[in-house]
């Protein structure tokens, strides 16, 4: 195993007034997997290529961490709405996936990012605000909105039916 001098890669995410910015750092670890870190988080992320390209078996991809951003993008945009709306939710769950095809002359490209969350509501009621706060997540998300993939919600909105006990 080959051992790389670590080489610090920071990226400047955000601007926050008053707070400074949010920096992302990533180094390899060998010569085939890599750890990126940011600053107040205190679990790192191991990331290698896929094993189509040569990486080894369970570790966290580009691929993946890229669908990931923009399912959990839309995820926290989505519950910070709800909490901003007083909308209670019983659940929130989401599954991504991320078309990759290889385009003639240009590579592997993704196609299209497909997010497919499911919000589980209390009452008939709360279903008008629902829609309109995905639909609005949809739009903030700032994740989705810095790709040029694009990327579609295909979002269900069901409601639980509460049980009197009694």
């Amino acid at each position: 195993m080959r051992v790389l001098r670590p080489q610090q890669i920071l990226a400047v995410v955000r601007n926050l007034p008053g707070q400074g910015a949010e920096l992302y750092r990533g180094y390899p670890v060998d010569d085939r997997v890599g750890n990126g870190e940011a600053y107040h988080v205190s679990v790192p992320v191991f990331f290698s290529a896929p094993p189509e390209f040569g990486g080894p078996e369970g570790f966290w991809t580009p691929e993946h961490l890229l669908v990931l951003a923009a399912n959990s993008c839309l995820m926290s945009t989505m519950l910070a709405l709800a909490e901003h709306n007083r909308l209670t939710l019983v659940g929130y769950r989401a599954d991504a996936e991320g078309k990759l095809e290889k385009i003639p002359g240009q590579g592997y490209r993704f196609t299209e990012i497909v997010i497919r969350p499911l919000v589980t509501l209390q009452s008939d009621d709360d279903l008008a605000l629902a829609e309109k706060l995905l639909a609005k997540a949809e739009k903030l998300c700032i994740v989705a909105n810095a790709l040029s993939v694009p990327v579609r919600v295909d979002a269900r909105i069901e409601v639980v039916a509460t049980v009197t006990v009694g």
